[in-house]
Order: structure tokens, then sequence, then C-alpha cells
């Protein structure tokens, strides 16, 4: 059905000793966000490394290592902890940020919110460099183009003030993906937007993806085993991928949520 899923040889993979180490690294910082000097280190050690493994790949990047440990310690979503999004409580990182408008002759920005009255979500954004998305550490100003378009400048979590970024607040921001638990496979169909751990030719990040068809298995001791095909938004490419990289947009378990509630 349509392209089909490119080779595993063209695909980026982490050697068995990177991923040793990087397990190391997570362990020491007790599942927390890796300092960006940490990442870096990590980055630039594999890059330089004479291991015959590496020879002759793709050197490794800061981006493919910090989405690594993005997959490994994004945390695990009980459904019951959501929050019903209506149209009062739907949230807008415009809420949480002092505002600038990109029109205004003034430098005069107004102070920020009490951190404590903000409501707690979590929120990622697609960067203009790449075209995956990113989780957002801090919001840190926005403001309203003459075209009337609002604008957010982002932090993204791992990184510094160096990969901060304006982004589109209704195309480039929204709330977080969540990752699956074994019995969601049985709400991701066919027509689903989803967002996928992509480990490509010269990349380990997350992008936008539509699911075409959903191979169910029997599901064992090592949980689930179906395989969805996916396409991705951005070039159109396909592949047959685990449950373990799909994530789920919230919108979309909301509404099975209420069908299920119903």
């Amino acid at each position: 059905m349509g392209r089909p899923p490119q080779r595993e040889s063209q695909y980026f993979r982490f050697t068995k000793k990177e991923v040793e180490q990087m397990e190391k690294a997570l362990e020491e910082i007790k599942g927390a966000t890796p300092a960006q000097d940490v990442v870096q280190s990590l980055a630039e050690k594999f890059k330089c490394s004479a291991a015959p493994e590496r020879a002759g790949k793709v050197p490794v990047q800061a981006k493919q290592v910090l989405g690594w440990f993005n997959h490994k310690r994004r945390p695990q979503k009980a459904k019951g902890d959501l929050m019903p999004m209506t149209s009062n409580s739907t949230p807008s990182p415009l809420n949480d940020c002092p505002a600038k408008s990109a029109t205004a002759n003034s430098d005069k920005v107004p102070s920020e919110k009490d951190p404590s009255d903000a409501p707690e979500w979590e929120f990622e954004a697609r960067s203009s460099k790449d075209g995956a998305w990113y989780d957002v550490a801090t919001f840190l100003t926005h403001r309203i183009l003459e075209s009337g378009e609002p604008e957010v400048r982002v932090r993204f979590a791992g990184f510094g003030a160096e990969e901060d970024e304006w982004v589109n607040v209704r195309k480039a921001v929204r709330l977080r993906s969540l990752p699956c638990e074994a019995t969601d496979c049985v709400a991701i169909k066919p027509g689903d937007l989803i967002l996928c751990f992509r480990e490509g030719k010269d990349q380990a990040i997350y992008f936008d993806a539509h699911v075409l068809e959903v191979q169910r298995k029997r599901h064992d001791v090592r949980g689930c085993r179906c395989r969805f095909l996916i396409r991705y938004d951005h070039d159109q490419a396909e592949e047959r991928v685990p449950l373990r990289r799909v994530y789920r947009r919230p919108e979309g378990l909301f509404s099975w949520e209420f069908a299920e509630n119903v």
C-alpha cells in the first residue's frame, strides 16, 4: 500500500555500547531531564568514537541523544488523571507568558503571572528547523504579528537559549502527546493522527503521522505485539511501527473516553 517502508539498513540506530552508556547516564540522573552539557558530551563522545559499529554511519547529533532520553523518560499518564477538554478549560500558552506585540513601539512588557496560579498543562511545540515536535520547558514571551497571528517564544526541554524559537501558537503548539499503554492499541484505528518516534537515517526524533493500517496480534507476556502502518506527514514516508513508538493525541483520548462512558 503506497510507499513501502524503508529498509532497516537505512535507519539510524545507536550501537549497543552507546545505549548502555545512555542508560547508565539516565540511571545516574534518576530519570530526570539530562542537562544540556550531558547530552552534548555524550553526542561528542559517540561522534568521535572509533568503534567499528559506528564506522561509515551518520555522525551522532545532540538532538538524537536527547530524543533517546525523552523517549525513555516520557511519563506514563494515567487516563483518570486527565481533565476533560471543554471550551472553558482548553489551555493556551498565551495565558502563561508575558505578552509583547510585534507591531508595538513600546518595549514595555506586562508582568508575568504567578506560576502557582497556572494550571499544570504540559505542551509540545514544532520546531521550524526540522519539523519535529519537542517538549516545551518554558514559554518565554509572546507577540501578535501584523497579520493577527499569535506567536510564542519557547525554550525546548533539554536545550539552551540558543535553540529558542518563535512558533505559531495555532499551528505549532499543542498539548503534549501521550505514550500508549499495552491496552491502548484497541483505540488506535486507521485515519488517526499520532506522534511517532522516528529513528531515521540522520535523526531520532518525533514527527506527526497518520495511521494507515493496523495489524492486530494477540498480546503475550511482553505486552502489545500489534503493528501499525503509518505515513509521516512531513515526507509521506511509510513504515510499520510497534506500539512503544506511538504517542496518542489527547483530543482522541478524550473523545474515546467520552464514547466509552456514554
